[in-house]
């Protein structure tokens, strides 16, 4: 039986500013800009967005926007920053609906052995990477967590097992030591509300 691939993020917030060059590919130039998504917590997470340079009229800083495509992965082989690099690829714009929305549909399958442990306060965290099969044979790769009573389910899983989840794609901001400095960085992770 054939897993029905599944990579669709729905993100409504605000443009931080305009979309600016990131790279070209098959004759393609690709730009990137970040969306402010606020959480229910009242702290927003800052996401960002690939999008063709035929779609750039579409994006304004300062303005909500509506996106609906796929969190790709890709590995940075430049030794600066994050080794997996997560952004969304815009696939289509839709109109604004006026409040924060940040969901997101995978369908995968397990490509590391889960790690679960225990915050000083006794909750229950479980982190994954799950590859996400992409057409021509490649795949993202991407890394989820999961809390509570959900993070205890997960952790039995193994290496391919497959897995569908609803989620939200988040932003994490940590200190990185290097030498005798402190750099902070930005972590991206999708966080598992329920298995689908």
């Amino acid at each position: 039986m054939t897993m029905e691939v599944q990579n669709e993020v729905v993100l409504e917030g605000i443009v931080r500013e305009a979309p600016v060059w990131s790279h070209e590919n098959h004759g393609t130039a690709f730009y990137r800009f970040f969306l402010e998504v606020g959480r229910l917590s009242g702290q927003s997470d800052v996401l960002p967005i690939l999008v063709t340079e035929n779609q750039c009229p579409l994006v304004k800083a300062g303005e909500a926007l509506r996106v609906r495509g796929e969190l790709r992965s890709f590995n940075n082989r430049s030794g600066v920053g994050n080794r997996l690099v997560l952004t969304v690829y815009a696939r289509q714009f839709l109109p604004p609906e006026g409040e924060a929305h940040n969901t997101i549909r995978l369908t995968g399958v397990l490509c590391k052995v889960p790690t679960f442990r225990r915050t000083p306060l006794g909750r229950s965290i479980c982190d994954m990477m799950l590859a996400v099969p992409r057409r021509y044979g490649r795949a993202d790769y991407i890394p989820l967590i999961a809390w509570g009573m959900l993070a205890v389910q997960l952790r039995t899983l193994s290496v391919g097992d497959s897995m569908s989840l609803l989620g939200r794609f988040q932003s994490r901001i940590y200190q990185k030591v290097l030498d005798n400095t402190v750099e902070e960085r930005v972590a991206y992770e999708v966080s598992v509300m329920e298995l689908a």
